[in-house]
């Protein structure tokens, strides 16, 4: 009888090989594409914290501008040349500034918005099989100073 299962099992494992070598033939592409979708994923995650960054930064140089005339292209500049610190290349950039505050009285709380726009093509990833473009926008706001004079 102990003979009889010893030869089983020794039919069993002589059975099985070559098993690891399949298995890993098959798992091997989920992996790497599983590997992949995470760099993307990442690389479109940092795309995002640049562009709401340039859009707190074109915010706040609105809000510093002395006039709502000087108050859109600074926001401009801004985001542009943050973006282009930050190393993200936008194919179209589009900064829209809200600068209706500067239409309010002296004593009044009000908020100087600029909403950025950046599509970013999935081109230069350099990985073979991933393009397309990918749109984010992200608006922000800063405050306009209560007490100062608003030249209209």
């Amino acid at each position: 009888m102990v003979n009889t299962l010893r030869g089983l099992r020794r039919r069993w494992t002589k059975d099985d090989r070559g098993a690891n070598t399949l298995e890993l033939v098959i798992l091997t592409p989920a992996f790497l594409l599983l590997i992949g979708v995470i760099i993307v994923g990442g690389i479109v995650a940092q795309a995002h914290m640049k562009v709401q960054h340039a859009a707190s930064e074109a915010a706040r140089a609105a809000s510093l501008a002395r006039t709502a005339l000087q108050a859109a292209p600074k926001a401009q500049i801004a985001a542009h040349d943050d973006l282009a610190a930050k190393g993200l290349t936008c194919v179209t950039l589009n900064v829209n500034t809200d600068t209706s505050a500067f239409r309010t009285r002296p004593g009044v709380d009000s908020q100087i918005s600029a909403t950025v726009t950046c599509t970013v093509s999935l081109d230069v990833l350099g990985l073979t099989g991933i393009t397309g473009v990918r749109t984010i926008t992200h608006t922000a706001s800063s405050p306009l100073d209560t007490y100062r004079e608003r030249l209209r």
